[in-house]
């Protein structure tokens, strides 16, 4: 579909980031799911109307992009921001397509809807939950459902091909436009660097934006081919770069209203039902106490819930200390040792089935060797800790909010104050960090009752005590794993039997709970959950394999973590090979690339690390640990180098790694992000895990959990391996690999074998 408006000039062209971006329009979710199902999908519209509402001397060009009349492009990008680096690669792929000029080209929220809706982060962190549904059924179903989420490492993957098709259909239609002016054929002309050319003729994108909307596009788009003044593959300069350097970039703490107030908030202890589904009920405060607190202007309880409000944030933190607030909560609190015997008590029940081929036996015998693992909770320990801003006004709701899923907290909000979605307008700001945790949105819900109640803008932010206590964790897994193998050590049959929540099933209760296909599949048997065993099959080939989740119950929420449940299983799947090589006496690269001969890139992976590091084969004493895997589409391997520091803790020195991550649209973007989870493996396997007493957690601060300092930084190499495949996903795929690369290191170096994670865990 083609819009057509008016253009804007509304100032100087360049490549700096506008807060602008952030639209003040109603975010209206294209919903109806149980409409959706009710009604035949045939009868459903499969052309959907698009809004980037163009400004003044603006045009739109289809759903993805507008070209004002000084040339400025503006791109809608239907993906959350939170480091990523998202708003410059998936305007970069528009760009190439069309050939503009990089300094034109800016960035708008896409609005929730049909045209923007990413199935594939639905499929990636909801599958335990609708395992039953066909992917076909669920893909069109989140698509005409409007489901914007961001998560998973899919935003290339998923909108690759879309924005490269929006970007040659403006290059067609401009082209026309031009070649209508010069009398000329269309397919004679060409764009680079934001001009029209044919021959010595060159005519400006802004010049001909409001005529090429009135053409139509041929049958079949031109893509471009070759690689000569392509942008893609190159390190172009991050669009959100300066103004996070410059400070000017607005996150939802910097959203300034008139006669705003500020809130934080105490909830109950972590616990309740099994899963963590339990509810505190607040019983006692000490209003009075809280009141003679200077700035403090109000106390407002709910039954789960107490907020103190007042006219600086340091204020309603102080009011909220002197309020003592008191809970009880129904069911069982959490507790450490309470933990540890939900996933002990899980390997009493029959596991299901989520991998078996070959001629798997259930109890094998023989040459057996067998080994067990454990992986304790996973902190986000983002430096936003939750918030939202709300304002109730002209009874309408407005939010600012920092959120993967647009869509889902405009209706949380809705539902939380008892109003239609359509009177809740929801602004996705910046977001200061998330690794998940702004896939859930209770801050926002929070925020929409203070502000209904209070009746004035209201800025809710969360202490860091409550972002960790109430943090939605990396769910721990416990692991029990056996190989049978041959007299020269392979592996004849693998099995692997996982203890762990069913994360998949509770992100699809907790986030789409009210969706009418997620509420079909609620009575339906049980099955492996898809999140929780993701990557727990082998990247090896082994003649038998069976590999079974066993769903375990423990009074703890959880959530997704950047790296998913691959940062646990590929720990699993890697120590373990790592053991099976040294018991079988062979080189544990050499042991690893005999079994990869249907994968070569990983294969290419090992060895690119090996010999970038200067792999000495692992021998004893060496201090050098490899670990790979493969995930959303890409390959990594890596070689670490690491040691105990004499005071119970580990110091790794050095990590380099080899990635294969396909065609890299912005290689300078795809380091960032293998090294930053590089950085958050090495803070989940180095640090602290929290421990619960009584519903409390012993981890109130960023320093309680031990995270990585400068000088705890080791040195790190990326290599990107050169790929004509389609681009895979980078986000999760640093982190996966770095905990069993340290944990061989360490066994390489004093013998002595780490099997629980974190590394000072007991």
């Amino acid at each position: 579909m083609v819009q057509v408006g008016d253009a804007a000039d509304d100032g100087a062209v360049g490549a700096r980031y506008r807060p602008a971006m952030i639209s003040r329009r109603s975010l209206l979710v294209t919903g109806g799911a149980g409409a959706g199902l009710a009604l035949a999908w045939a009868v459903w519209p499969r052309d959907y109307a698009v809004d980037l509402a163009p400004e003044r001397n603006e045009t739109a060009i289809g759903a993805w992009l507008k070209i004002a009349q000084n040339g400025r492009i503006t791109i809608a990008v239907p993906q959350a921001e939170h480091g990523q680096g998202v708003y410059t690669t998936l305007p970069q792929i528009v760009a190439d397509e069309l050939g503009a000029d990089w300094r034109t080209i800016g960035v708008e929220a896409a609005l929730p809807g049909p045209t923007y809706a990413n199935p594939m982060a639905a499929a990636a962190l909801f599958s335990g939950g609708l395992s039953h549904v066909p992917d076909a059924v669920r893909r069109e179903h989140w698509i005409r459902s409007g489901l914007v989420l961001t998560g998973g490492s899919t935003s290339v993957r998923m909108f690759e091909a879309p924005l490269r098709e929006a970007g040659a259909a403006a290059r067609v239609l401009l082209a026309k436009a031009a070649a209508a002016r010069w009398g000329v054929d269309w397919e004679q002309c060409d764009t680079a660097d934001g001009l029209v050319v044919n021959g010595k003729q060159r005519l400006r994108f802004g010049d001909l934006a409001a005529a090429a909307a009135a053409f139509d596009l041929p049958e079949e788009l031109p893509l471009r081919f070759g690689d000569e003044g392509r942008l893609t593959g190159q390190s172009l300069p991050r669009l959100d770069a300066p103004a996070k350097v410059d400070g000017s970039v607005n996150f939802t703490a910097d959203v300034r209203l008139p006669d705003m107030v500020f809130a934080t908030i105490a909830q109950g202890p972590a616990g309740g039902e099994a899963g963590g589904t339990g509810r505190s009920r607040l019983v006692r405060v000490d209003k009075q106490a809280a009141d003679r607190v200077r700035g403090v202007t109000g106390v407002v309880e709910n039954p789960h819930w107490v907020a103190v409000i007042a006219n600086t944030s340091w204020a309603a933190i102080q009011g909220l200390a002197a309020l003592r607030p008191r809970f009880e909560t129904r069911g069982t609190l959490a507790e450490t040792s309470t933990i540890d015997a939900g996933l002990e008590a899980a390997f009493d029940r029959a596991g299901l089935a989520f991998v078996r081929q070959g001629e798997a036996a259930d109890t094998l015998s023989g040459d057996v060797a067998r080994a067990s693992y454990v992986i304790g909770p996973g902190v986000h320990a983002s430096l936003e800790t939750p918030c939202a801003t709300a304002w109730w006004h002209s009874d309408r709701l407005e939010l600012w909010a920092p959120t993967q899923a647009p869509g889902l907290a405009r209706a949380a909000a809705a539902r939380a104050i008892g109003v239609p979605e359509q009177a809740v307008t929801i602004h996705p700001m910046m977001i200061g960090g998330s690794f998940g945790r702004a896939l859930d949105h209770e801050a926002v819900e929070q925020a929409a009752i203070l502000a209904a109640t209070l009746r004035r803008p209201v800025q809710l932010v969360w202490t860091r005590r409550e972002a960790t206590l109430h943090d939605r964790f990396g769910a721990p897994a416990r692991a029990r794993m056996a190989a049978r193998l041959a007299s020269d050590g392979r592996i004849l049959d693998w099995q692997a039997r996982i203890a762990t929540p069913a994360t998949g099933a509770a992100l699809a209760r907790r986030l789409i709970g009210h969706d009418a296909l997620a509420r079909s599949t609620m009575f339906l048997p049980e099955q492996a959950d898809g999140y929780a065993m993701a990557g727990a099959l082998p990247p090896y080939r082994f003649p038998a394999a069976s590999i079974l989740h066993h769903p375990a119950d423990i009074p703890l929420t959880v959530g997704h973590l950047r790296g998913g449940a691959d940062r646990a299983n590929a720990f699993f799947t890697e120590c373990f090979i790592d053991e099976l090589a040294h018991r079988s006496g062979t080189e544990p690269m050499s042991y690893r690339i005999g079994m990869l001969g249907h994968d070569p890139q990983l294969a290419r992976c090992l060895s690119t690390a090996a010999a970038l590091g200067e792999w000495d084969g692992g021998r004893a004493g060496s201090g050098q640990g490899l670990a790979c895997h493969a995930m959303a589409g890409s390959r990594i391997a890596l070689l670490a180098e690491a040691q105990h520091d004499g005071s119970g803790g580990v110091k790794v020195d050095r990590i380099v790694a080899a990635v294969d991550c396909g065609r890299a649209i912005n290689p300078d973007i795809v380091r960032q992000q293998v090294e930053g989870g590089i950085l958050l493996g090495l803070a989940l396997a180095t640090g602290r895990a929290p421990r619960f007493t009584a519903g409390l957690a012993d981890t109130c601060t960023l320093g309680d959990l031990r995270l990585p300092r400068l000088a705890d930084t080791p040195e790190i190499t990326v290599e990107l391996i050169p790929s004509r495949s389609d681009p895979g996903g980078v986000s999760d795929l640093g982190v996966v690999a770095v905990a069993p690369a340290i944990a061989n290191a360490l066994a390489a170096g004093a013998g002595n074998r780490p099997r629980t994670l974190p590394f000072g865990a007991s």
